[in-house]
């Protein structure tokens, strides 16, 4: 895999651009030559991570510290079409204890997650984000929200009467525009905090510096 020549991160970039292309998802054009970090810090990368019960104000913040916009945002939450959370992070959720978004869920979608995810233990227990289409890159993940089907509370922040409901409207509507808004999205943090010239080095083992 032609190791002190091609970066670990470029290896991620354009592995997460054929993963997307690989479930009917929109490619791109991944820009490269990316260098990676000699050391990792796991504290500043959580710091970074959208909480799962983050508010859409606090969510927009951490969004725009990293130089992008509302609608970038809410394009990038769309890759929530595919995965899996937790049953810690969306117990509080469907057990109506959520206080951190002022939100609301579907009274049915809470009951059947109810039984997938108990009250007490079951952390590690897993449900789709997306409860329509799962295995598909898609634009059904907006039409759920919109029927107040969000999995996570910071998913459904973003149709709960805030600014982002318009365009998780025309998301919901236009699955072209959602992925072509997606595409620009992810060439634009393919740029945040990139290592190039003589920062950082070419690891040998993507796990750990040289």
């Amino acid at each position: 895999m032609c190791p002190g020549v091609v970066s670990c991160a470029d290896i991620v970039a354009v592995a997460a651009r054929d993963a997307s292309a690989a479930v009917e998802g929109p490619s791109w054009g991944v820009e490269l030559g990316r260098r990676d970090s000699g050391a990792a810090f796991p504290s500043l990368a959580g710091s970074d991570i959208p909480n799962p019960k983050d508010d859409l104000k606090t969510l927009i913040s951490r969004f725009r510290k990293k130089g992008l916009n509302s609608r970038e945002m809410v394009a990038l939450s769309g890759a929530h079409t595919l995965g899996t959370a937790q049953c810690f992070t969306f117990r509080e959720r469907v057990y109506g204890n959520e206080t951190v978004a002022k939100d609301v869920i579907d009274p049915n979608f809470a009951r059947k997650k109810r039984r997938m995810c108990p009250a007490s233990g079951g952390d590690r227990l897993v449900q789709p984000l997306d409860p329509m289409t799962p295995t598909s890159f898609d634009n059904n993940y907006f039409k759920a929200l919109m029927l107040r089907k969000g999995l996570l509370a910071s998913d459904q922040v973003l149709f709960s009467g805030g600014s982002t409901d318009g365009i998780v409207r025309e998301y919901s509507r236009n699955g072209g525009k959602f992925k072509g808004d997606f595409a620009a999205a992810m060439v634009k943090m393919g740029r945040i905090g990139v290592l190039t010239g003589s920062k950082g080095q070419i690891r040998r083992t993507c796990s750990k510096a040289n």
